[in-house]
């Protein structure tokens, strides 16, 4: 992903505050290790009349995914770490409301390199329901407690 420039980086910004999101997911998954995995992205959205600038900047990007939904608006979606990384820490001193999500988000990030252990991804996930307590999360169904039931069912995280 390319430098931006200071005028980017304000636009970007404001366009991110007002019609974007940053968000983290718990998602389930048989085969990994502790049986979930934690995805963290950031959507642009945009009518489907202004399609051509969530284009172009997925062009400049090199990264992410493009959709119609079915009420006309566009998103552009961003889920590979390094680029939300590198995206965050670009924009996040020129954010207003999502700047919480932002520094949460680059903390998970972080966070995620050190897992080792269960308790270790719990707690990673308490910081993703962190970030959905920020957001309008309608649909979420996998939450840090869900993850706990799973890998502690007996409520026990001892070794013995």
């Amino acid at each position: 992903m390319k430098e931006l420039t200071a005028e980017e980086r304000s636009y970007l910004a404001g366009f991110l505050d007002a019609d974007g999101s940053i968000f983290a997911q718990i998602i389930r998954g048989k085969d990994l290790k502790y049986k979930f995995r934690i995805r963290v992205s950031i959507g642009f959205y945009q009518n489907k009349k202004y399609s051509w600038f969530l284009k172009k900047l997925k062009k400049n990007f090199k990264c992410g995914s493009i959709r119609t939904k079915e009420d006309d608006v566009v998103e552009y979606i961003i889920t590979a770490a390094d680029p939300v990384r590198n995206l965050l820490l670009q924009l996040k001193d020129s954010l207003v409301l999502k700047k919480r999500q932002a520094n949460l988000v680059l903390e998970i990030l972080e966070k995620k390199k050190n897992i080792q252990s269960k308790s270790d991804f719990v707690e990673v996930c308490r910081l993703t329901d962190k970030v959905a307590d920020l957001n309008y999360s309608k649909k979420r169904t996998v939450t840090a407690e869900v993850v706990e039931k799973v890998l502690f069912p007996d409520g026990d995280d001892s070794i013995l």
